[in-house]
Parts: C-alpha cells; structure tokens; sequence
C-alpha cells in the first residue's frame, strides 16, 4: 500500500447479508467505518452501519433481490463515504477453496476455477463469487483478494481427510476440507498473544454461531474439525442438520418421494434448531421459551449434547486437550450454553468457574482444573484485511 492514507475494504457475504468494514493500510489495521446489509431476498432489507468510534447510525432501507443488486447498492453507497477514493484493495471471504491453501490474488483464471467448484456449497458460493465479479465490474482496476476459510484445515492429517467412500471420488478431491477457517486464524492468532505457550499445546476451538462447527489443534495446526465436504456436516446448526445418517436420504425419496433438491433445502435451511424446535432458530429465541415449551428444551438440549461429544472426541484425537476456546454469537454470549456443554466434562479436566463464566471473562475455567476455558471475540473481517494487507 502506497498512500499514507490509504484504507482496506473487506467484505464478507452470507447467504442473505453482507458485512463489510474499512480498514487503515498499515500496521495497526485500525477500523473505520463498518457495517452490513442484511435480510437480502427477504421483506425488510437493510444497511446498517457504525462509524470508527462504534456508533450506531441510522439504517437505510433497500429492495434487493440478490446479492448483485445488494452489492451494486453497497458500492453506491460506499462512493459516497469518506474514505472511498482511499480504498487500495478489496479482500473477500471464500468459504470454499478445495485445494487453495493461501489467500490469492482475484485474476480471470481464479474466477473460472471458482465457478467450476461452486457446486460444492451452492448457499455460498455463487454469491461470494457475484460480489467479486460486481466489483470486478464496477471498478475494474481496483485489485481483489480471495480468502479462503477452508485454507486452515489443510494441514489435517489425511487421515481427518480421508472420506469412507470408493477411493476415486478422493481422487476428484471429495474429501473433508472444514471450513470457519478465517475464524480459527484469528482465535488461533489471538490465542497466542494472550498466552504462546497455549497456542502451541492442545486446543479444541468451538466456533458456535448460526454456522457451528469445532476444531482440534495441536502446535497452532488443525488436526481436524466437524464440518467435513461441505459446511452442512458436522454439529447441529441454526437451520443445518449437521450429520445425518445417509440412509434417510433414500428413505425418504421412497416414504415422501422428496427430490434431492428438496432434501438439501431440508437439512440446510428447515434443520437443525429450527426443525426440532419448530419455532425458531435462534438460540435466544429457544432460551426464552425452553420452559414452557418442550420442542424449545430438546433443539437446546441437542446442541449442547452434541458439541459435548464433539470435545470429547477432538480430545481423544488430541492425545488429551490443554485449552478450550469459545467463540462465535452463541459462543460468546450465551454463559448458560457454555455451561451446559462443559458440564460432565470434569474427566478431561474442565471445569468452570460459575462467576467468571456469568460474566463471560476471558478465562472462565476454575483455578482448579487443568484445562483453560477461554471466552475470544473472534473477528474474520481483520483476518480478511491481514491478508490483502500481505498480499498488496
């Protein structure tokens, strides 16, 4: 980066938002302004955004259909922001990347090998891949960069790899490839500010959010994780069923002549805390309501069951764990999840601490016991702008 004053610009679409955030171009990678567009396809599309001192500003209302014409709307916007003209580089996120193991550079030939692998996550995918594209064509000299969140898993042992199906889908790169990638380089990161030695022992890091997945890391390298081929797998989600057995997929083609198209819409967007709750998919929502409504109770209860299971068996992966890390919107902020999960678990030396956790300290783990639990607000966004700060 040239200009003294020049700024990063990161953005990181969802299915039906994009975050975006305006960073110094040096060092400090000090926040500017920041914010997102939310609801994209849905009644009630908004842009809200906060300035550098974290206030809130008024929100804007916008129709957009797509993410094209969200995109198109956000850079209309931008323009007219100070600090606009100062923008050097764009960096996305990508949540799959196959075999990319490095944030790369966005040229002709990247795009088309995006779009070749885009079928692996059609909820994601195709709409990160129209926002570089919609960039690409509204200020075509300005340089992208692509960040991959599956990069972080590609050190896994092949082992974690490997798939249990016929070898020559292996050969076509059917494999598990874990994704949350840029949330984990930061924990991973921030972790090692706060304490090296932790950072280079045994960690399980639980990124719970409306996506949830956990990762097993042993000297700062991901020995596995829970989502496997695609972001659906692993522990149950917001709407995501996580894993399921295989077998339900032709049951159910025979018993309710459900179409694989209609089978993904299932276990993506009508699973998970949604389905077994029936009411809601998020975690607040079920928390209010879990005593007068037992479908509330069970969508909670699984969850937690569920990520319990998945500590307890990144431990064993491990050879035994030294550091538990939660972070995510329900990892961060739910202490009576972080609870319930950590409950039971006093065998592999987790205990918490009630208060500390009640206040969501950075470290909530009892004095006592062996294993540290931390609390760390995790931040893809400044993963996003390291990158293209590296790479331009």
């Amino acid at each position: 980066m040239k200009s003294a004053d020049a700024h990063v610009l990161t953005i990181n679409g969802g299915s039906s938002s994009i975050k975006f955030a305006l960073y110094e171009a040096d060092k400090t990678l000090k926040r500017g302004l920041y914010g997102k567009v939310d609801r994209i396809g849905l009644s009630g599309t908004n842009l809200t955004f906060h300035n550098a001192d974290g206030k809130p500003q008024a929100g804007l209302n916008l129709t957009a259909t797509d993410h094209k014409s969200a995109a198109n709307f956000l850079i209309d916007w931008l323009e007219k922001q100070n600090g606009f003209a100062s923008i050097q580089a764009v960096g996305h996120r990508v949540v799959h990347g196959m075999k990319h193991t490095e944030p790369e550079m966005v040229t002709q030939d990247l795009l088309v090998e995006l779009h070749r692998i885009s079928p692996n996550d059609p909820d994601h995918m195709p709409r990160e891949i129209e926002l570089i594209e919609t960039f690409r064509q509204r200020h075509p000299k300005l340089p992208q960069v692509a960040c991959f969140d599956t990069a972080f898993h590609q050190t896994m042992p092949r082992v974690a790899k490997l798939l249990p199906i016929p070898r020559r889908f292996d050969a076509k790169g059917i494999q598990r490839y874990g994704f949350h990638g840029l949330s984990y380089s930061y924990l991973m990161e921030e972790l090692a500010r706060l304490d090296t030695v932790a950072a280079k022992g045994r960690v399980i890091l639980a990124h719970l959010g409306n996506g949830a997945s956990l990762a097993a890391v042993r000297d700062g390298k991901s020995m596995d994780t829970s989502m496997g081929f695609t972001p659906t797998a692993g522990l149950v989600m917001s709407t995501r069923s996580g894993d399921l057995d295989p077998g339900l997929a032709p049951f159910l083609e025979r018993t309710e002549q459900m179409t694989t198209k209609q089978f993904y819409e299932m276990v993506n967007h009508k699973s998970g805390l949604l389905g077994v709750s029936e009411t809601s998919s998020d975690m607040r929502d079920l928390l209010d309501h879990e005593q007068q409504d037992i479908r509330a109770a069970e969508a909670v209860a699984l969850f937690c069951y569920q990520a319990k299971k998945w500590i307890g068996s990144f431990a064993a992966a491990l050879g035994g764990l030294d550091t538990l890390v939660f972070a995510g919107g329900i990892g961060e902020n739910a202490p009576i999840i972080r609870a319930r999960i950590c409950e039971g678990l006093g065998f592999l030396g987790i205990e918490l601490n009630e208060q500390h956790n009640a206040e969501t300290a950075p470290v909530i783990s009892a004095q006592t016991h062996r294993v540290t639990v931390r609390v760390i607000r995790t931040d893809e966004e400044l993963m996003i702008a390291r990158s293209v700060l590296h790479l331009c």
